[in-house]
Formats: structure tokens, sequence, C-alpha cells
């Protein structure tokens, strides 16, 4: 039975860096014969979380609670739900991954449970059976940025922790901002292709 993995989109620009890194990811667990989804939640409506907390409100026996708001996010943690494995991917833009990364990242809270009363959230998801890749681009150098922004990654680390995912493998590709239209070289597209089959086979 093929492997089901969901990756998400979360950078600006269509088909540039983080698209193509990801379209590689794609094309390496493809032929491992997983099955690949792509959300590019630019294309979703997704509304900001008014931390209301009504969706933490359902007891621990539920995987994840209901958000009042209707839009896109129920879906795609429907598909997240359903995968074995995810991919989440967004440059790092001012030391962090990108705001449209972190709305939808800030939406799964729905994967705690919280009631009115309790000191802190709990998770739903205890085991993390589920396996993911983060993949990022930076102006920097991929060595230097993680030394400096070790950090800019940790919203998605937490991201795949609610959702059940184990974090196994990081693809970082640096230096893409030194020319206007920028040009992955033929290395860093094996790396993300390599990325993709790992990921399949883990």
């Amino acid at each position: 039975m093929s492997r089901k993995i969901v990756a998400i989109v979360g950078s600006y620009r269509n088909g540039k860096v983080t698209d193509t890194l990801v379209s590689q990811v794609v094309r390496g667990a493809e032929r491992q014969g997983a099955e690949v989804s792509v959300i590019y939640l630019r294309d979703r409506n997704i509304a900001f979380c008014t931390n209301c907390r009504s969706c933490t409100q359902s007891g621990p026996e539920f995987s994840r609670g209901q958000c009042p708001i209707e839009d896109d996010v129920a879906g795609i943690c429907g598909e997240i739900d359903g995968a074995d494995a995810i991919v989440l991917a967004a440059p790092i833009n001012f030391g962090t991954v990108t705001a449209l990364m972190k709305r939808f990242i800030e939406r799964l809270v729905c994967y705690a449970c919280w009631p009115w009363g309790g000191n802190v959230p709990r998770q739903r998801i205890k085991t993390r059976s589920k396996k993911a890749l983060l993949v990022t681009s930076t102006a920097a150098p991929a060595a230097l940025a993680r030394l400096a922004m070790g950090g800019a990654l940790r919203p998605m680390k937490w991201a795949a922790a609610s959702v059940g995912a184990k974090v196994v493998d990081t693809l970082w590709i640096g230096m893409v901002a030194s020319r206007q239209d920028p040009i992955l070289s033929q290395r860093a597209l094996e790396r993300a292709a390599r990325a993709g089959e790992r990921l399949a086979r883990a």
C-alpha cells in the first residue's frame, strides 16, 4: 500500500524557490511509490485565528476540535489527518517562516485540548506516528542561517508535533537571493528529490 503524503506550501510566489524545492520533493517521493498532494496556502481561504479557544473546549477523546470559522482550514486538517507523512515548506522572511504559514499554524490550535479553567493546553494526539519533512530557503548561506536563525523553523516543528508528526528531515537551502530570479543548482534539486525519497521510505 502506497504512503500518502500531504505537502503544505507557505510561499507567496508561484513557481519560485520554495515551490521548485517542493516539486522536487514530490518527484522523489513519487519515485518511491508515494501518493502526494500539494496544498498551496496562498490559494486557500484561511482566516486569522481569533483566539476564541472554542476549538479547544471539546474533550481529549477527539483528535481535533471544531473551529467556528468556516473556511478551508478544516478540509486541510482532514487531509493531514489522513496522511502518513507531511511536508511543511516556507521560506524564511525576517527571521522566521512567512506570515502565510504562521497564519495557518495558528489555526492548528484545534489540535490542543484546553478547557476553560485549565492552566495549560494539552496535545490531543499523544503519539507521533506520522513523519514530517521541513523545507525552507534563505538569502544567507544555509550553515550561517542555521546558526543565526536556529529557531526560525520552530513554528513548523511545533505544527508537526501538533498533528502527530515527527520531524525526520530538514531541507534548508541557502544563498537564494543573489539574483532577482533565483535558479536552484542541480545539487539543490537533487537534494530535494532525495529528501522526498527518504520521506516516502520513512
